[in-house]
C-alpha cells in the first residue's frame, strides 16, 4: 500500500485545513456536546451573589439545581473581577483566557516545531483540539483545567531553561486554587527540587492565608466542612467520573464503594507513580515526570469528570517525541469519541466496567507504560543540574534535546489519526522527532452531575 501523499504547497495545505474546519465545524454543530458555559455560570453566580447581595460562597446554587461552588476559598477570590462584568462579558471573558490557556499549553509542548510548520501546524493543532473531547468540554463549560495545565507547564520549562529560581509559583497557585495539582509539590520534593518544592507550599500557603483574610467564614466552613463533604462533589459513580474511585463506586452501585478498597488501590498507584517519576528524573526526564504526575493525580482524585482529562496532554507530548506516533493517535482517537456516554444510563456488566470507564483504563495504561527515556526528553533544552539532583543526565542525551528542541506538541500527530492522514503525517513530522529511533479535589461538580438539565450528558445540551 503506497504512503499518503500529504499537501506540499501553501494552496494544498489550505485545502486540508479548510476541508478540517468543514468536519470540525459540522460535528460540533450536529453532536450535542456543548455544555452552556455551566461551570461558569456557577462561577459567576457565587461571586455576584458573594459581592453584591450580600451571600456566602458556599451557600449559593445555580436556579433550578442543586450546584453550587466547591473549590477552596482562593478560587472564589481569584474570580472576583468577575463581579465587575455582566453574564456575557464574563463569558467572552472565560472563553479568551481559555483560549490564551490553550494557546500557552501548546507553545509549551510544541511551540518551537509549530513555528518550524507556521500556520499549517496551528491550524491542524488547533482542529485536533477542537474534536478532543475534554479541551471541548473545559471551553464550553468555561472551566479552569487549562489555566491550570498552564501555571504547571510553565513551571516545568522553568526547571528546564535553567530558571530554576521561579519555578514553583505556577504550581502553588495552581494548588492554591484546586488540590490534585498539590501533587506536583510532591513530584518536585521527589527529585530534590527542594526549593521549588518550598516555594510551591509557600505560594499555595499565602493564597490561602489571603483567601482566609478575604473570607474568614467561607475558609472556615470550607477547610473544617465542605472539603470533607463528599456528597458536595458529585455522585462519585456518575460516568463522567473517570478516576479509580468512579470505576469503584460503578462497580459497587447500588451501594457504596469500599473506602478501604480505594485507599488501598490510592497508595498502590501512588507506589508505581514514585517510582516511575523517579526513574524519570534519573535520567533527566523532567517531560515524563510532569506527564506521570499529571496522570497519577486524574486517578486518585475521587472525583475526575471527563473535562480533567486536559492533563493527559503532556503524555502525548511525550509519546509523539519518542517515537510513538500510532499509539497517540489511536488513545487520541479514544479520547475523541465521547464513548463513554455510551453507558450513561447503566454502566453495570462487563461491557459496562470496560466502555464504561475507557479513559481510567488509558490513563492507567498511560501511567504504566509511557516510555521514560533519558536520550527522548521533552522538547525543553536540557535541565539545568545541581546537587540536589537525584543523577546527572547523560551528556549525550543533552546534546540530542538542543538538537529536537522543537519536536512537535501532543495533538498535532494524532490530529491526522482522525483525518485519515495519520502515519504519513507523523512520517512528516519524524526528523523533528527521531534522533537514531528515539527522540532526543475538589471539584465544582455542580457543573457535571446528572440534573435537570443534565449539563454532561452526550444526549442533551445544558442550558442554564
Amino acid at each position: 500500500m503506497s504512503p499518503v501523499r500529504l499537501p506540499r504547497t501553501d494552496r494544498e495545505r489550505l485545502l486540508l485545513v479548510l476541508a478540517l474546519v468543514a468536519v470540525v465545524t459540522v460535528f460540533t454543530a450536529t453532536v450535542p456536546l456543548l455544555r452552556g458555559w455551566f461551570d461558569l455560570r456557577v462561577y459567576y453566580g457565587t461571586v455576584d451573589t458573594w459581592v453584591h447581595h450580600g451571600g456566602r460562597i458556599y451557600d449559593y446554587r445555580v436556579p433550578g439545581t442543586t450546584y453550587g461552588f466547591t473549590y477552596p476559598p482562593f478560587a472564589a477570590v481569584s474570580m472576583l473581577p468577575m463581579a465587575l462584568l455582566g453574564l456575557r462579558a464574563a463569558i467572552t471573558a472565560a472563553l479568551l483566557l481559555n483560549l490564551a490557556a490553550l494557546g500557552a499549553v501548546v507553545w509549551l509542548l510544541a511551540g518551537p516545531l509549530l513555528r518550524r510548520f507556521g500556520w499549517y501546524g496551528w491550524a491542524l493543532t488547533g482542529c485536533a483540539l477542537a474534536l478532543f473531547e475534554p479541551v471541548r468540554d473545559t471551553v464550553s463549560f468555561g472551566q479552569v483545567n487549562l489555566v491550570l495545565l498552564a501555571l504547571v507547564l510553565t513551571d516545568a520549562w522553568l526547571l528546564t531553561t535553567g530558571r530554576a529560581r521561579w519555578a514553583g509559583i505556577g504550581i502553588g497557585l495552581a494548588a492554591a486554587v484546586k488540590l490534585t495539582p498539590a501533587l506536583f509539590i510532591g513530584l518536585l520534593l521527589l527529585a530534590g527540587r527542594r526549593r521549588a518544592a518550598g516555594v510551591s507550599t509557600a505560594v499555595a500557603g499565602a493564597a490561602t492565608a489571603l483567601a482566609a483574610w478575604v473570607a474568614p467564614d467561607a475558609s472556615r466552613f470550607y477547610w473544617s466542612e465542605a472539603l470533607w463533604d463528599t456528597r458536595r462533589i458529585g455522585e462519585a459513580a456518575y460516568v463522567s467520573n473517570q478516576s479509580l474511585q468512579g470505576v469503584l463506586a460503578r462497580l459497587a452501585e447500588p451501594g457504596e464503594p469500599s473506602r478501604a478498597v480505594w485507599l488501598v488501590v490510592v497508595v498502590v498507584v501512588l507506589g508505581v507513580w514514585a517510582w516511575r517519576a523517579r526513574r524519570a528524573v534519573a535520567v533527566g526526564d523532567w517531560w515524563a515526570a510532569f506527564a506521570l504526575t499529571a496522570l497519577t493525580a486524574c486517578l486518585v482524585s475521587p472525583i475526575t469528570w471527563v473535562h480533567h482529562l486536559v492533563w493527559l496532554l503532556p503524555s502525548f507530548a511525550v509519546l509523539l517525541r519518542t517515537g510513538h506516533a500510532r499509539v497517540a493517535g489511536a488513545l487520541y482517537a479514544v479520547l475523541c469519541t465521547s464513548v463513554v456516554w455510551l453507558w450513561f444510563d447503566d454502566a453495570s456488566g462487563v461491557d459496562g466496567f470496560v466502555g464504561g470507564s475507557a479513559y481510567v483504563w488509558v490513563t492507567l495504561g498511560l501511567l504504566l507504560w509511557l516510555p521514560v527515556d533519558g536520550a527522548g526528553q521533552t522538547g525543553f533544552t536540557p535541565p539545568i543540574r545541581n546537587a540536589s539532583d537525584t543523577a546527572p543526565a547523560p551528556r549525550t542525551a543533552a546534546a540530542r534535546i538542543v538538537q529536537v528542541s522543537g519536536q512537535p506538541g501532543p495533538l498535532s500527530g494524532a490530529t491526522v489519526a482522525a483525518t485519515g492522514t495519520g502515519t504519513a503525517f507523523a512520517r512528516a513530522w519524524g526528523p523533528a522527532c527521531d534522533t537514531g529511533g528515539r527522540s532526543a479535589t475538589s471539584e465544582p461538580t455542580g457543573s457535571t452531575r446528572p440534573a435537570a438539565p443534565k449539563p454532561q450528558s452526550s444526549n442533551e445540551r445544558a442550558s442554564s
